[in-house]
C-alpha cells in the first residue's frame, strides 16, 4: 500500500514482522492496542517514542490487510 513510510520490514527486527519506523514495536501491536479500546494519547504515553502518525499508518495498515486476505468460501 502507497504512504505508508512508517510501516518498515525488516528481517533482524521483531522478524521481519511490519513493525513502526524500524522500532521493536509492530503495527499489530498498535492496531490491538486500539481495538482493545486504548486512545491514541495512552498509546503515545505508553510508547512515548511514537507519534500520532504512527498510529494512523499501524491502523491503515491493518485494514489494508485485512481486505488483502482471501479467505475460502466454504457452502452453508
Amino acid at each position: 500500500m502507497k504512504n505508508l513510510d512508517r510501516i518498515t520490514f525488516d528481517p533482524n527486527v521483531m522478524g521481519g514482522r511490519p513493525c513502526i519506523r524500524g522500532l521493536r514495536i509492530t503495527a499489530g501491536t498498535i492496531a490491538g492496542l486500539v481495538a482493545s479500546g486504548h486512545s491514541h494519547a495512552e498509546i503515545l504515553k505508553l510508547y512515548p517514542y511514537l507519534e500520532s502518525e504512527d498510529i494512523t499508518q499501524a491502523l491503515k495498515y491493518a485494514a489494508w490487510r485485512a481486505e488483502e486476505i482471501e479467505l475460502p468460501l466454504h457452502p452453508a
